[in-house]
């Protein structure tokens, strides 16, 4: 008898267990690479304050989580770049409503090989350069040295942001060396000395240089300040106000502890209210 209620009670904590792991809510992030570091930090410490919690993150670019959002095969959207007004439309067409929420602000920052002596660029010399009007780096102050241009892919916000803040409606040479990711970016300017791209702050390592623009340098105080002319914030995106599980998350994201979490990424913490 003992025996066959010890068989009971244990059936019953399997079943219990099993109904709980059925019943926690899923979180499906998807989107921005330069999001995405944040989104793994933040989501580890979540995941590991709240054991029962399952979120699956995935990168792809801001343009495929805000496509993701739109067809409902997302919770949270990061984008480094704020939504289209047509994919507003197209989301509304479809019942979905787009919830902005800032989460960081972020700089980007041009950078080239550690052997590249050039330090700084304008905004105009970035311009021509990644037009194709300047193609030589002793016309910005370097090396007899064809410059290797690599930007993003048009998926990518960063590639957005870029397009809005630098080339100002003008065109990205087809010669351009199109990279899915910063970490493809960083790779591929570390392994050239004649490359120049361009990243966000949380992704400048040893092993590229950053450069100052317009004379100023890429750092929290100057991106919060707007000083530094290359600086965005950082979002996710969810349909409608974030409830439930995703609440509670994106909640963390923008606590203080979560905060300190992207300071750590490298990334800037959003002002304090």
């Amino acid at each position: 008898m003992k025996r066959y209620l010890k068989q009971l009670i244990l059936v019953t904590l399997f079943w219990a267990v099993g109904l709980g792991t059925a019943l926690a809510e899923n979180i499906v992030i998807k989107g921005s690479t330069t999001v995405l570091p944040i989104a793994q930090a933040t989501l580890e410490a979540y995941m590991k304050a709240n054991p029962g919690a399952n979120i699956s993150l995935s990168g792809g670019g801001s343009g495929e989580g805000i496509k993701a959002l739109i067809d409902k095969s997302t919770d949270i959207a990061n984008s480094s770049r704020e939504i289209k007004p047509k994919e507003t439309d197209l989301a509304k067409s479809k019942g979905v409503n787009p919830v902005e929420i800032p989460v960081a602000i972020d700089a980007i920052v041009p950078i080239v090989n550690p052997k590249n002596p050039v330090k700084n660029l304008s905004i105009d010399q970035l311009n021509r350069i990644y037009q194709g009007k300047i193609a030589n780096w002793k016309e910005v102050g370097g090396e007899d040295l064809e410059i290797v241009v690599v930007s993003r892919d048009s998926s990518s916000g960063t590639f957005e942001a870029w397009g809005e803040m630098v080339m100002k409606g003008t065109k990205v040479s087809p010669r351009a060396q199109l990279q899915a990711s910063n970490g493809a970016i960083v790779q591929a300017v570390s392994k050239n000395k004649y490359a120049l791209g361009y990243i966000g702050l949380g992704y400048l390592d040893e092993t590229v240089r950053g450069l100052t623009v317009n004379g100023v340098q890429a750092s929290s105080k100057t991106a919060l300040s707007k000083e530094y002319p290359v600086s965005r914030f950082l979002f996710m995106y969810t349909n409608g106000e974030p409830k439930g599980e995703t609440a509670k998350f994106i909640k963390f994201v923008l606590s203080s502890e979560g905060q300190k979490l992207i300071a750590k990424e490298g990334f800037v913490p959003l002002p304090k209210k």
